[in-house]
């Protein structure tokens, strides 16, 4: 492939990214797919912050869930309660948690819900009579883990803290680079369906383009709309998306 790599996550993200397929000799471009906007803090968001110290674990999806929630953190709590099992999807989750200076987990292998869930300290959660989560994430997803939790006695709660939606320009800006670009990176399903849907009439030959994904929930919904190569990733940390572009096969 000689082609141009498409980033598509958030314009700082895509530029740290980039920044390490060019040390490979990897040309880039960056498009992102989804525009993210704060969630505005309601009444029960903000008690579910103060009752911070009454959760067993808090599950933090994303970096950007990690980075907005660590802010109302700070607005509550000069100092973070103790006794919470702080739990990330990602590796990446999981270091700005620790930057902060959390003492934060994240999966061995695996960046999904099943893998988060395989970890062995829910063994000793599920036990728990009283086990509550708050779940740090977008408007929506992670029913799966709930639903897991919920399942053993536990009881879950959400931390809406951003809004996903696809950016005005992002018809134009695809177009721009597209004649330069034949692969991608894809993390979501929502940043998929934007992608499907800025592409219009030329989706019929960007669905050709080679498509890495983080999982295989996404990998099935690409291949539903017609995507022809898709690869899916050990992860959808900075690391685990290098190395799968530059071996070119699957994790």
């Amino acid at each position: 492939m000689s082609g141009c790599l498409l980033l598509t996550r958030q314009a700082a993200d895509n530029q740290r990214l980039a920044a390490r397929f060019a040390a490979e000799g990897v040309e880039t471009c960056s498009v992102p797919l989804l525009e993210l906007r704060p969630c505005e803090e309601g009444p029960v968001e903000r008690q579910h912050m103060l009752d911070l110290d009454r959760y067993h674990a808090v599950v933090v999806v994303s970096p950007t869930a990690a980075r907005l929630g660590l802010e109302r953190l700070d607005r509550y709590w000069p100092q973070p309660p103790v006794g919470i099992d702080w739990l990330a999807v990602g590796a990446g989750t999981a270091q700005v948690l620790r930057d902060y200076g959390l003492a934060a987990q994240c999966p061995a292998q695996g960046q999904d819900s099943e893998a988060l869930l395989a970890m062995p300290l829910w063994q000793a959660h599920f036990a728990r009579p009283d086990l509550r989560v708050l779940i740090w994430r977008g408007e929506d997803g992670r029913e799966h883990l709930a639903d897991r939790i919920r399942a053993a006695g536990g009881t879950v709660h959400y931390l809406p803290l951003y809004a996903r939606s696809a950016p005005e320009s992002l018809p134009a800006e695809l177009a721009a680079v597209a004649p330069r670009v034949d692969r991608l990176i894809v993390l979501s399903v929502q940043a998929l369906s934007n992608w499907r849907v800025a592409a219009g009439a030329h989706w019929e030959q960007q669905r050709h383009w080679r498509c890495w994904v983080p999982s295989e929930r996404i990998a099935a919904q690409a291949a539903a709309w017609g995507c022809t190569d898709v690869v899916t990733c050990r992860g959808a940390d900075d690391a685990a998306l290098v190395e799968a572009v530059l071996t070119g096969s699957s994790g």
